[in-house]
Order: C-alpha cells, then sequence, then structure tokens
C-alpha cells in the first residue's frame, strides 16, 4: 500500500521514471546495484536489513543516489541524516512534502558528477518494520560490489579482514570479497566484534584461538577457520595475550 501511494505522487513528476521497487533492504539494494536509479524513496522500518543500514551501503555506491526515507517514525530523523539522506518524509507522505523532497533530490543528483546516460530515475520501497545506526547501532552486513551485482556478507561469517593498498579483503565463510571501506573505519564500527592484530588486520573475536611464536621469534595467531596462521604485530602482542587468556 505504501508503494502504491508513492507511485500515485510520482506520477505528478513526468521527469522521473520509475525503474523498480523492493519490499525490504535485501531487494532494495540488489535492485539499486542492478538498475542504478539516480533517487531511492526508502523506508526505514523493514524486516532484515532496515533501511538505515540499506542507505550506510547505497552511500558506497558510485554514483551515489539522493536517499529520501519515508517513514511513519519521526524519531528516526537523527540517525536518518547520519546515514547521509537527503530527506525525511513522516508517512502519509503528503504531496507538497514530497515534491519539496525530489527538489533536494534533484539537487544533489545535479551536483555529482554526470551520468553516461544523464537521466533521471527513481526507485520505490516500501514495508514497514525497523531500527537505526547513527543512533549507535552497527550494520549487521558488509556490502562487496561484483560487476553490477553486490554481495551482503554477515559480521557473524567474516573470519579476519586484511587491507591490500585501496581495499579491504574480507575473509568470510564462503570465501574472501573486496571493499572500498578503511579497515580503521571498521575497527571503530565493531570494536566488540573485531581484534586489530597488525595494522593490516582485523581479526574476529571468535576466531582467535591462541597466540604462539613462529621459529623464527614473530608471534602468530592462530585462527579456529584459519588455513595458517596470521601475523601479530608487536605493538598488539600484549593486548591480545591479555584476551587469548580469558578466551
Amino acid at each position: 500500500m505504501a508503494r502504491e501511494r508513492l507511485r500515485a505522487l510520482l506520477a505528478d513528476h513526468p521527469d522521473l521514471r520509475l525503474v523498480g521497487e523492493a519490499a525490504d533492504g535485501r531487494e532494495a539494494l540488489d535492485a539499486c546495484a542492478e538498475q542504478m536509479p539516480d533517487i531511492v524513496l526508502l523506508d526505514i522500518a523493514m524486516p532484515g536489513i532496515d533501511g538505515l543500514e540499506a542507505a550506510r551501503h547505497l552511500a558506497t555506491f558510485e554514483p551515489r543516489p539522493a536517499v529520501v526515507f519515508c517513514t511513519a517514525y519521526d524519531e528516526h530523523a537523527l540517525s536518518a541524516f547520519d546515514a547521509a539522506a537527503v530527506d525525511y518524509l513522516v508517512k502519509p507522505v503528503r504531496r507538497e512534502r514530497l515534491a519539496a523532497a525530489l527538489d533536494r533530490a534533484r539537487t544533489f543528483v545535479a551536483g555529482r558528477a554526470p551520468r553516461a546516460d544523464g537521466a533521471e530515475h527513481a526507485a520505490g520501497n516500501g514495508a514497514a518494520n525497523g531500527a537505526a545506526n547513527g543512533s549507535g547501532r552497527k550494520r549487521s552486513h558488509l556490502c562487496a560490489r561484483l560487476r553490477g551485482s553486490l554481495r551482503l556478507i554477515a559480521i557473524d561469517d567474516i573470519r579476519y579482514l586484511h587491507a591490500e593498498e585501496k581495499y579491504v579483503v574480507v575473509h568470510h565463510a564462503r570465501g574472501e570479497d573486496l571493499i572500498e571501506e578503511s579497515l580503521k573505519s571498521l575497527e571503530t564500527e565493531f570494536a566488540d566484534h573485531f581484534v586489530r592484530i597488525h595494522r593490516n588486520c582485523l581479526v574476529s573475536r571468535e576466531e582467535l584461538v591462541e597466540l604462539r611464536r613462529a621459529s623464527d621469534g614473530r608471534i602468530e595467531a592462530v585462527l579456529r577457520h584459519g588455513d595458517k596462521p596470521l601475523e601479530v604485530s608487536r605493538r598488539c602482542v600484549p593486548h591480545l595475550r591479555e584476551m587469548v587468556r580469558h578466551l
């Protein structure tokens, strides 16, 4: 019903073309990876990946779409802007407020680097049930871009994160993927889940089994599911030893 109403309201804007709809955050991200819309109308409360987390993933897209939240919950406004939304609409969405939000989205899109096709699109997304992120809630997944599609990697499935040049390699239960996020920002966001063992490596606390000394004197971390131990920097050894004692 929410999407039907948005479709009807968008009909007043002939310069916009509706290119897709989705019922939850995961579907929305898949649709956006395929369609690369300029504007996304996004609910906040959704099953699984909520709108706030979806918006944080969308912020990594290139070109980045303008996100307008449409929600029944006005208490999420601050979190919405933390997630880099260009506007925030409270349901039932009023025609004039939607028009103003779309104007802000057009301004945002116009300020980006030009697209190859030069067209404006709008992707609608409805449903209802959700949460927050800028309010302190962490993402439940990381998002890897794969040639026009994406892979969502559950944080609980990640074994370790390794920085290589401008990418971070995510080693997880199903293999490995590259993401364009900094190791430092991931360490800050997921401090209770990952521990630093080297300037270029974070390890899941659940994966860390023991520390051992290699034949050349280096300290290595043994992981529960690791094929080989990982090097530990001297600076990280004292904290890790204390942590391993309490495993």
